[in-house]
């Protein structure tokens, strides 16, 4: 059996003026696609070892992944898309695809649509699973040109294998003789916000969650995913939709059509409900006062590397300095120039900078960089291991890595944004983030596996940047309207309801 299996991750935030070049994706080709995939913690992992342990003839034409940032230029998504198009053109009994879901290109506002399309006209009888991320975008064009469908669970993302082993157990299905499921999705007019589709808490989320299962225990149905969307990407599809794969056409459509009236009943639990940043510092200097062990989590969710944040921005730093904080730790920033005034600096040496700032972001004032005044403590390539839950075993590089210590705090400043997964991104650099008294991280939710355990208080602190949770900052003009909370008084019902 040949099975195509290729991985092509990109979460478009339309609004953030960070660049998604060709080489953001980091492309591996053939060989060192499979080298990637094989036990990776992915969906792509997941194909990549079921096709091997089935000895079958697997031919892997990209893995690529880019993190959030503005839309790809066209030429960049045409030349990652082809190798996979051209595999497909030579021939296949199965296409596996590990995609986002999210992903907008110049001119292409539904890519893994667009890619699909395309894959379905090469191959019109060749079986096609895809898994997709939670915040997908979901579009009737996606459902028309595949087989199945089935998304992330939970949010932050632990269970990217174990998706693809879904997608898996109904491909061997289809490839076994069965007849081919079918789909159906609703999409509910709902723009979600990232913080409340958190899995780990009670809320709205977590409850949608529990139903999909419940569904998907039901005799004849397959996969029921409730994919929360990514607000951030202003295209019609944007939102909250309900993807169901049954054997029945006529259960598929009654089961999503549940599940988004669901949805749409709880709409109020999605809009995210943000507090002035001078009283979020105020719940973390309380917090800090109170019993417990380790730091203070304060997340910068307002400048979010996961979802297209500068990772430059500093009003939450400085707003702690400012309030007489001390005992922080705080990073990675993102600031190339200053990352390269503190190296030629050297280690040990003292120095005064101009921090952050600097990325003009559309639609908000700008404002001047924080000067301060330190030494420098480290000033070397920042990379580490990931020790897990997400992305175990992937190496990380942050490239050229400073630190620099100031009265109060700890700055860690790297080249390039960068999510903190782990523990690593600061134990590379030589600081230990756990012994901080404030942990300020440019994170939503991907640090909170590793991070929360160890911390005696999380505060979530609104800031301006690219990936605030306040929706009314941005323009949105191609959403299809009205959508909730853009228009709170609209009425809505999901088809035959």
């Amino acid at each position: 059996m040949r099975i195509i299996a290729a991985r092509f991750n990109h979460e478009t935030n339309t609004f953030s003026p960070v660049k998604t070049l060709l080489e953001s994706f980091a492309p591996l080709y053939g060989e060192e696609a499979l080298a990637f995939g094989t036990g990776s913690a992915t969906a792509f992992g997941a194909f990549v070892d079921h096709a091997l342990a089935q000895d079958a003839d697997l031919i892997t034409p990209l893995c690529a992944t880019a993190d959030p940032s503005g839309p790809a230029p066209r030429d960049a998504f045409e030349a990652l898309a082809a190798p996979i198009i051209a595999a497909v053109r030579d021939g296949c009994d199965a296409i596996l695809l590990d995609l986002h879901g999210a992903m907008v290109a110049e001119g292409i506002d539904d890519c893994e649509g667009a890619l699909l399309a395309r894959l379905r006209e090469a191959a019109p009888d060749v079986p096609i699973g895809v898994a997709l991320d939670l915040h997908g975008n979901v579009t009737e064009r996606m459902i028309a040109n595949c087989d199945c469908i089935a998304g992330f669970k939970t949010y932050p993302h632990i269970d990217m294998r174990a998706t693809g082993d879904h997608v898996l157990r109904m491909m061997d299905k289809i490839l076994s003789g069965a007849p081919k499921p079918n789909m159906a999705m609703v999409h509910a007019p709902i723009l979600a916000q990232t913080l409340k589709m958190n899995t780990e808490v009670a809320g709205i989320m977590t409850d949608l969650i529990a139903m999909a299962r419940e569904a998907e225990a039901q005799d004849g149905v397959e996969a029921v995913t409730v994919f929360g969307g990514f607000p951030l990407s202003d295209i019609a599809d944007a939102g909250v939709s309900v993807v169901v794969v049954a054997q029945s056409a006529v259960m598929a459509r009654a089961v999503a059509g549940d599940l988004a009236a669901a949805a749409w009943r709880g709409r109020e639990g999605f809009v995210y409900h943000e507090e002035p940043l001078k009283a979020s510092l105020a719940r973390a200097r309380s917090a800090a006062e109170a019993p417990g062990n380790g730091p203070v989590l304060m997340l910068d969710h307002g400048d979010n590397c996961m979802s297209g944040g500068t990772c430059d921005t500093v009003g939450v730093l400085q707003g702690a300095l400012a309030a007489g904080m001390a005992g922080i730790v705080a990073g990675p920033i993102c600031d190339p120039e200053v990352v390269a005034q503190m190296t030629r600096a050297g280690e040990g040496n003292a120095v005064t900078v101009e921090l952050g700032n600097k990325v003009p972001l559309p639609g908000f004032a700008p404002t001047r960089p924080l000067a301060l005044s330190g030494t420098v403590s480290f000033a070397r390539p920042g990379r580490y291991v990931v020790s897990g839950p997400i992305y175990t075993g992937q190496t990380c590089d942050m490239g050229r890595a400073a630190v620099l210590e100031v009265e109060g705090a700890t700055v860690l400043v790297t080249e390039r944004p960068h999510e903190p997964w782990d523990l690593g991104v600061f134990a590379c650099a030589g600081v230990d983030p756990v012994a901080a008294r404030y942990l300020i991280l440019k994170s939503r939710m991907y640090c909170r596996p590793v991070f929360e355990p160890l911390s005696r208080a999380v505060v979530e602190c609104a800031s301006a940047g690219i990936t605030s949770s306040n929706l009314g900052l941005f323009d949105f003009q191609k959403v299809v309207r009205p959508v909730y909370p853009l228009d709170p008084e609209m009425e809505w019902a999901p088809p035959g309801k």
